[in-house]
């Protein structure tokens, strides 16, 4: 059911605490991490603050598919389960081994929706130590807003900022906020539709099939349909609107847009891209099959099966949000949860 209501440098490869010089012994800065398991991905980030941001001093990130057959069942699987508690268990020991202070571990859709969602929780606590907080669509968009909202073109219009997750997608519009502070929240929405939930509802053989480009417009109509009451609450008319995403689908179709070989968070995060040229890449990936995506240098066959959903959800954001240009951004609740943490100890932000 729908509700409403700094730049990261590379991983550094040194753990070692700086040394104070004046008092002649070692001053270790303070340690955070984040951790965001959703319905597709588990991220890490473990980082120290700086006098301008922070430093990220760690990283994870893994394919763990949580919600497969969620829509279906209504239940984590067994098999899902353990890929998570597999990679959590990685997470685990980055944060002993990076002797983390504070962090915050939190799951978002899989975990709201399942109904054996707290007996996972219980597990992963028992396995790895690690105490995932399921935490409701409000406070996942606000995290997504905090960790991403300086990559917002600048100007004093109306901005809309989405979250493309595996099982669900959070909308915000923003508004501008005090000086150096994130910009205001004034609506928001979480519809149900993610790579995962919204590729399931329609099949994979029907999007592999000789239908596919129909079903590709299924999908589209659905997710316009489940953002239409969001769409009433949006200004009409508006000037200097701008639009910012946050998501592998922004990412990996940014990668498409710059024909790179890899993926390049450098290239990448902060790019600005024309929407019609987003439409166009959403609408060739739409019409191909399944090898032709796999083909792509930044798409590969682990995320073949799922972009099209992405891309479908994208659409229908620019239907209701007709900007001129769509901001990318590789960051997001992670970074948001470090601001946060940080922030909570008197780090200026």
């Amino acid at each position: 059911m729908a509700q409403s209501a700094a730049s990261a440098p590379l991983p550094s490869s040194s753990g070692r605490a700086d040394i104070d010089k004046t008092a002649g012994r070692a001053a270790p800065r303070h340690t955070y991490a984040a951790i965001d398991l959703g319905t597709n991905n588990c991220r890490l980030l473990v980082a120290r603050p700086t006098n301008d941001g922070f430093t990220v001093v760690d990283a994870f990130s893994r394919i763990v598919r949580l919600g497969e057959g969620l829509a279906q069942s209504g239940r984590l699987s067994s098999e899902a389960m353990d890929r998570a508690v597999d990679a959590l268990a990685v997470c685990s020991d980055k944060l002993r081994r990076r002797r983390v202070c504070l962090a915050r571990s939190v799951a978002t859709e899989a975990c709201r929706r399942a109904v054996n969602g707290r007996e996972f929780i219980d597990r992963v606590r028992q396995e790895t130590g690690l105490a995932l907080e399921i935490i409701p669509p409000q406070e996942e968009a606000r995290l997504a807003v905090l960790g991403c909202h300086k990559l917002l073109e600048p100007g004093d219009g109306p901005a809309l900022i989405f979250d493309i997750g595996g099982g669900s997608t959070e909308l915000v519009l923003v508004g501008p906020g005090e000086e150096d502070h994130a910009p205001r929240i004034k609506a928001w929405w979480s519809a149900p539709w993610g790579v995962v939930s919204l590729t399931e509802s329609e099949g994979r053989a029907a999007l592999e099939g000789s239908e596919r480009v129909p079903a590709y417009r299924r999908m589209r109509e659905r997710t316009r349909h489940a953002f239409s009451r969001f769409a009433e609450l949006l200004p009409k008319d508006a000037a200097n609107i701008r639009l910012l995403g946050t998501s592998g689908t922004v990412t990996t179709l940014a990668s498409v847009h710059l024909a790179l070989p890899s993926y390049d968070r450098r290239a990448v995060d902060g790019l600005h891209v024309p929407i019609g040229a987003m439409r166009d890449i959403s609408t060739a990936i739409s019409e191909m099959n399944f090898a032709e995506r796999s083909s792509l240098p930044c798409i590969g066959a682990e995320r073949a099966d799922l972009v099209v959903a992405g891309c479908a959800i994208l659409e229908a954001i620019l239907d209701i949000w007709p900007a001129e240009r769509l901001g990318v951004a590789d960051r997001g609740i992670r970074e948001g949860i470090l601001r946060s943490l940080m922030a909570r100890d008197g780090h200026a932000l």
